[in-house]
């Protein structure tokens, strides 16, 4: 009898072979050369979308409350922004080559137990974050409801409501995040080119309605308020990322030039961030009572008609959950780095679990919620930009990764070193850890200061600078113990 024709597979069937085709199967684990195939092109969308947030506009607004005028102001967006994601971009270099998450990579330098501590700051930061998105992003469509249904704005009033906004964010996220990176990669690209026209209509209105008479003539504030403003945006977009950075690059092809790693990483979320900074510095110029707004996002929509309203808390809405999905996906692979046994997905959904909690929290709960967000932000600039200059120097002297000792959390690892730690670099960060907060002053209001280090009132410490001296004397007390020679103690493994 003649062979029946195989039969041909259904569009739903089709369909489900193109998501599952999407689905991450892989943890932690080094991506082997024969799947990066990654291109710096696909990092850049990355970058741009996951910083299409309208978090932006209060760090704009927090450069004017500084003393910094409409151009000064710019000038910190683009030095803060550019350069820090450049530090990410460097960070991503490791990714290519090592094909693993950055805390992964990051056992190799601090030993199988010295990188524990490295790995919960990051956890803390990516969870820190993905609070502060899941929080605001919340916000955002309860005043969408309230606008399109006649609904009560105030969470605290509302509180059920105030939760399926949590849940539906919340959902959001793990749709995209848990389906793992080839999907997040295609999600990220397209949404782009949505709520970035959205982010250019709100814009294009904001701008018509600012008094530019008043943005224009404000005077020049001194160079220290600069210097503090650049600094408040490094801490405030790249530096929070740093740790993140060879997370999304681990499936970058060889061919691959660090040069344009960097590049992407800089450009795609510097281009998004000095737009909507831009935006938030000139909105504070032109209205005075912007900067000392307790919720800078809350009080731009409250001047809007609601035609611009909607779909400026549409792009509100959106830019955060495209954050969010970037972060969540980062900390599901810090999560599996701590040694916790479970797949990816599911470390997805216990990062989601606590942020929702912790969303919860200041919707229903806490009396402030951006004060605490940039004294958050400044204090996990210094640990991180500690673990930066140990991971920079480390790769002066690497050129690859044993990916059997990345994996293997045992006595027999190449990873070991002593008890589990490599001393000098575990040193190196917590000494400059130590001196990073000695600078530093934890300030949420003027009446309200968490703690003030002994050398806060220093040249270094009054301009912000905390987070700079501690990547110095990190990246320098490293150098100096022999760290930029610990690629060479590595297994033999071929050099990529």
């Amino acid at each position: 009898m003649p062979t029946q024709p195989a039969a041909q597979p259904t569009a739903t069937e089709q369909a489900q072979d193109v998501i599952l085709s999407k689905y991450e199967q892989r943890g932690i684990e080094p991506v082997p050369p024969s799947e990066q195939q990654g291109n710096p092109l696909e990092l850049f969308w990355v970058w741009f979308a996951a910083n299409l947030s309208i978090l932006g506009i209060p760090l704009g607004v927090t450069l004017v409350a500084l003393g910094l005028n409409i151009w000064q102001a710019l000038i910190a967006a683009v030095v803060g922004a550019f350069g820090s994601f450049a530090i990410v971009g460097v960070i991503s270099i490791a990714g290519r080559r090592g094909g693993a998450p950055s805390l992964t990579l990051s056992r190799a330098i601090f030993g199988v137990r010295g990188n524990i501590g490295p790995t919960l700051v990051s956890l803390g930061s990516r969870l820190g974050w993905e609070t502060v998105n899941t929080t605001t992003g919340a916000f955002a469509l309860l005043s969408l409801f309230a606008l399109l249904f006649g609904t009560n704005p105030d969470a605290k009033q509302v509180p059920v409501l105030a939760l399926v906004c949590i849940a539906i964010f919340v959902v959001c996220t793990v749709a995209v995040s848990g389906m793992g990176h080839a999907f997040l990669v295609t999600v990220q690209k397209w949404a782009t080119w949505i709520f970035g026209a959205l982010n250019i209509f709100v814009a294009a209105y904001l701008v018509t309605t600012v008094d530019w008479a008043l943005v224009t003539s404000a005077p020049a504030g001194p160079v220290s308020a600069v210097v503090i403003g650049i600094g408040t945006i490094a801490a405030g977009t790249g530096i929070g990322w740093a740790n993140a950075g060879a997370d999304m690059a681990r499936y970058q092809s060889a061919r691959a030039k660090a040069g344009s790693l960097v590049l992407s990483a800089s450009a795609g979320a510097g281009i998004p961030l000095v737009i909507i900074i831009g935006l938030g510095a000139i909105l504070g110029a032109g209205d005075s009572g912007l900067a000392s707004a307790g919720d800078p996002v809350a009080a731009v929509r409250g001047v809007l008609p609601a035609w611009v309203a909607i779909p400026y808390l549409v792009t509100a809405f959106g830019g955060l959950l495209l954050s969010n999905h970037l972060s969540v996906y980062s900390a599901g692979l810090t999560t599996l780095t701590l040694g916790i046994r479970i797949k990816r997905v599911n470390a997805v959904i216990l990062d989601v679990v606590v942020t929702t909690l912790g969303a919860i929290y200041f919707m229903l709960i806490s009396e402030s919620f951006y004060g605490p967000f940039i004294t958050f932000i400044s204090l996990l600039a210094v640990p991180i930009t500690a673990w930066v200059g140990v991971f920079v120097v480390d790769m002066l002297g690497r050129r690859s990764y044993d990916p059997d000792s990345l994996m293997d959390l045992t006595r027999s690892s190449g990873y070991w070193f002593r008890g589990g730690f490599e001393w000098r670099s575990t040193v190196a960060w917590a000494v400059a850890i130590v001196a990073g907060f000695l600078f530093t002053t934890a300030r949420v209001s003027e009446s309200e200061v968490w703690f003030t280090g002994a050398l806060a009132d220093t040249w270094i410490g009054s301009n912000g600078l905390a987070w700079v001296a501690t990547l110095v004397l990190s990246a320098g007390l490293y150098a100096v113990l022999g760290g930029a020679r610990a690629g060479h103690r590595d297994p033999s493994v071929t050099a990529r």
